[in-house]
């Protein structure tokens, strides 16, 4: 089913060529758009589509009624009465960069070629024309490195391990950001955190120490993004949000948001997206430190 739903990439994007690596130059600002046309382009995995809430989109659609955060950002800012174009580019099952892709393979989890990574796959078909940009990245990053460190990967020094593929998936996001501005460089940028996915209804069964390690990589990959307000990304705290850890908030699976958690995650980046007003994200909340 995900090959099906990630085969139109071959479709509408087969003959593009792939960009070359940006410099890791100083960014610039993300500017606040004028009262002109809005042109949305969200990046994303399975989010991006909705999977998981009651009216989920095939990727590259239109889909107006979908019911995901990143549809009803879109009619928001439709709402505002400005001119509003849409580029989804999200895909399900994809990550990050090659480097998690490589290494969901190594463990045995592979990502499908189709889906592949944001920088890859996703980056390189950013319209120049963007003015207004969500992001959500980390969830099946997460679930890779957390499994990969649970396979022994970094020998005994579990945390070390976690620690260091962390770094190197922010060293990636920080690329993906330098990849959009150089593609796109009057886009708003609006990054969202990563939930702590320890305490999410998937791994309500897990062991404590399993959950402990989620932890670990979630609240580090969602450091990483929170770091992106140096780069003048506004970035959205999702971390701290006591109303994602309900299991109402969730699709059946546990992993993926329901229709109530999409329009949480809509909620709380729509001010950031229409209106670049944003708040610093808290790096000190309960939901930081669910588990030992």
């Amino acid at each position: 089913m995900k090959r099906l739903l990630t085969a139109a990439l071959l479709v509408l994007f087969g003959s593009a060529i792939a960009c070359s690596k940006s410099d890791d130059s100083p960014t610039g600002p993300s500017p606040t758009p004028s009262n002109g046309p809005i042109f949305y382009t969200a990046i994303g995995a399975s989010d991006g589509i909705g999977f998981g809430s009651s009216s989920p989109c095939f990727p590259f659609t239109d889909c107006p009624d979908g019911a995901g955060y990143v549809q009803r950002l879109r009619r928001s800012l439709r709402d505002t009465g400005r001119t509003t174009e849409f580029r989804n580019l999200s895909i399900p099952g994809a990550v990050l960069s090659r480097a998690i892709f490589d290494l969901a393979r190594d463990i045995g989890r592979p990502i499908d070629d189709l889906a592949g990574n944001f920088i890859e796959r996703q980056a390189p078909f950013v319209p120049t024309e963007t003015t207004h940009m969500t992001i959500f990245a980390g969830g099946n990053d997460a679930n890779v490195i957390a499994q990969a460190a649970r396979a022994g990967r970094g020998g005994s020094d579990v945390n070390g391990y976690v620690d260091a593929q962390v770094r190197q998936w922010g060293v990636d996001l920080e690329d993906l950001i330098a990849r959009i501005r150089a593609r796109a460089p009057n886009a708003r940028i609006v990054a969202l955190n990563m939930i702590n996915l320890a305490g999410a209804p998937y791994l309500a069964s897990n062991p404590t120490v399993e959950k402990s390690l989620m932890q670990r990589v979630a609240v580090g990959i969602s450091d990483r993004v929170n770091a992106l307000t140096s780069r003048n990304v506004l970035v959205v705290d999702l971390m701290c949000d006591a109303r994602l850890y309900q299991a109402s908030a969730y699709a059946s699976d546990g992993f993926h948001p329901g229709d109530a958690g999409y329009a949480l995650f809509a909620e709380n980046a729509l001010p950031a997206l229409r209106d670049g007003v944003n708040t610093q994200p808290n790096t000190n909340c309960a939901q930081r430190r669910l588990y030992p």
